[in-house]
Parts: structure tokens; sequence; C-alpha cells
């Protein structure tokens, strides 16, 4: 089952056009979520090639869609993110994370997308805040 916030949020909204519209799903056995997304023309920093920003967003998306997909209410505090390798326009990214610490107020997650070929693109880790519902 499709992991998401809304129809209209940046990151997996499928009714935002101008979003990177991440499809994730949880993965078999409690072990985070798992999707990808399509590198967009729109996306572009340098010509053919995905805005590091794009790739960093996607990563985010992800490991908050593990941290809702876990059924925990926490926002994005710390975000560290390192690009290993260009994601090229009109190519699919996949994305992982998974929450590696938890702990009644703060979470630790890791991500990772990698491109068609399966070499990898970036690597991520975020530090979640839990926030009441």
């Amino acid at each position: 089952m499709t992991v998401r916030h809304h129809d209209l949020c940046f990151g997996c909204g499928l009714s935002n056009l101008f979003g990177i519209q991440l499809e994730v799903e949880e993965v078999e056995g409690g072990g985070g979520v798992a999707g990808r997304f399509f590198v967009k023309q729109d996306h572009q920093g340098p010509p053919g090639v995905g805005h590091g920003g794009i790739v960093a967003t996607a990563l985010d998306e992800a490991m908050a869609l593990a941290v809702h997909a876990a059924g925990v209410r926490a926002l994005t505090r710390r975000l560290e993110v390192e690009l290993l390798a260009p994601a090229r326009v009109g190519s699919f990214v996949a994305v992982s994370a998974r929450i590696a610490e938890r702990s009644s107020d703060r979470l630790v997650v890791t991500a990772r997308a990698e491109g068609d070929e399966g070499a990898v693109i970036a690597e991520a880790t975020g530090h979640f805040v839990v926030i009441d519902a």
C-alpha cells in the first residue's frame, strides 16, 4: 500500500504537478519504506542533471514517510545529505528509508537514493522530533 501525507504534498502528493510525486510503499516486516520518483525536466540544476535540492527533498520525504508509516507524528529537525553522483533528468531514482534509532521524543532515520543502474546517488540521515497529536 502506498504511503503518503496528502495529495498536495510537495514530496509525495500526486496532485501536486510541481512536486516530485514520490511514491513509496512499506517494506515487509516494518523495515521502513521504499519507492521511486522520476527526475523531471523541471527538476534540473545543471543541464540534464537533477538539482541536488530535489534529491535531498526526496530523501527527506522518504524518511518522513517511514516515520509516518510507523504511526509517529514527527518533524524533521536536522537533515544531513551526502550527494555522491548525479541524478539524470529523464530517469527514475529509487529511494529507501528506515528508522535507525527511536526514543519517546526523537528518531534518527537513514535513507538512500539509487539511480537506474543501482549506483548510489545520495545518502542521508535525518533527526526527527516527535510532536503531540
